[in-house]
């Protein structure tokens, strides 16, 4: 049986819709209060725009995910995505990316803080101009960094001139977690993201191979209302990641690159601690060389364990066996640091060869079996909670 061509357009148009045009990804983390006042604001301010609103959810302990999932029984513009066993906004923010078949795909937080209202203007600037993306800027004439503290306020200028060694282009907010970028333009650079850290803007920007046609719109910082901020630290080491995997990740794991730093760092410690036990303290050689191996281990599985395996942290009772493995993994290492050098130095190798290629050795040896057995990927449990 045929069917004429006027009722299946509009069969279409009843089952189908408008076409989606919009699609606004929010990482989510320990944001529940800020849920509901978040969709009521986008609702009011994209009246006229086919959208939906994508949160993906690091399986948040406050039931984030729970509630957007109630709210989503009833909204259909609301959809929500739960990671579990994984962390990180960048990775958050392409999965929801990749979860939408919109043409155009806004980031912003969910805590409130990024101007919802200025979203159909970047809209319309990136329609009409043709663009890559758009980013709400807070660094342009007209925006502002709100009340940031002054120490925030420079570590954002200091990370925006860093940028520049990757990016390529001059954004004036490269910091900015808050953009529109076309479809087109996230599938051309999405094979080359590398999902580090917090700074997905400057991650989509380093990975294009041409350069990038973007505006920016200018918006006014507002202060979170409800939870907490997620800058720490950790924010910090994962942008400089992020930088490093940008400028030598094809050459260097970024993460060995890191592990050997502390490496370094642990040197230190070494040397410092076998001095004071030896000059300082009158004890014997040996003895003070165990202590500041043993001390010089510890301080560097510590450091190891918040910096180069931030993404596999031992917590609580997990830590006594990861340090037990940590100790025998670099105990192996050390032995076969000091067997191979010995044996190209009675082979008639130079000594700084024999020496720098037996710390090689053990380097690559303690990262790889530290890697695999120490801070081996947590499995995600089949029954959770």
């Amino acid at each position: 049986m045929s069917v004429s061509p006027t009722k299946i357009a509009e069969a279409q148009s009843r089952i189908f819709g408008q076409p989606l045009e919009l699609a606004v990804v929010v990482p989510t983390f320990k944001e529940s209060a800020n849920i509901e006042p978040l969709l009521i604001l986008l609702d009011a301010t994209l009246q006229g725009i086919e959208y939906e609103v994508i949160f993906v959810d690091d399986d948040s302990p406050d039931q984030t995910a729970a509630l957007v999932r109630n709210i989503a029984i009833t909204s259909p513009r609301v959809r929500v995505l739960q990671r579990i066993g994984r962390r990180g906004l960048a990775s958050a923010c392409i999965e929801g990316m990749l979860a939408t078949p919109a043409r155009y795909i806004a980031v912003m937080d969910a805590d409130l803080q990024h101007d919802e209202r200025i979203l159909p203007q970047m809209l319309n600037m990136l329609k009409r101009d043709g663009l890559d993306l758009v980013i709400g800027s807070r660094n342009v004439a007209g925006g502002s960094m709100g009340e940031f503290a002054r120490q925030r306020v420079l570590l954002s200028g200091l990370g925006a001139r860093l940028s520049r060694m990757v990016c390529h282009c001059t954004l004036s907010d490269p910091m900015s977690g808050f953009f529109i970028v076309d479809r087109r333009f996230f599938e051309e650079v999405v094979h080359r993201l590398s999902a580090l850290g917090f700074k997905i803007l400057v991650d989509l920007v380093s990975s294009c191979r041409r350069p990038v046609r973007f505006g920016e719109v200018p918006y006014q910082f507002r202060s979170r209302q409800s939870g907490e901020s997620k800058l720490d630290l950790n924010v910090g080491v994962e942008y400089i990641s992020l930088l490093l995997d940008k400028l030598i990740g094809d050459v260097i794991p970024v993460r060995f690159v890191l592990f050997g730093f502390v490496g370094a760092l642990g040197l230190i410690v070494h040397l410092t601690t076998l001095g004071l036990l030896t000059f300082k303290s009158g004890v014997a050689f040996v003895p003070a060389q165990v202590a500041a191996t043993v001390v010089a281990m510890t301080f560097n599985f510590l450091l190891n364990n918040v910096v180069t395996f931030r993404d596999r942290r031992l917590r609580g009772w997990r830590i006594i066996p990861g340090l037990a493995s940590y100790y025998i993994a670099c105990s192996l290492g050390a032995l076969a640091n000091v067997s191979l050098a010995e044996l190209l130095k009675n082979g008639g190798f130079p000594w700084y060869i024999a020496g720098a290629c037996g710390m090689i050795v053990s380097s690559v040896w303690n990262y790889g079996v530290n890697t695999i057995f120490t801070w081996r990927r947590a499995r995600v449990r089949a029954a959770l909670g």
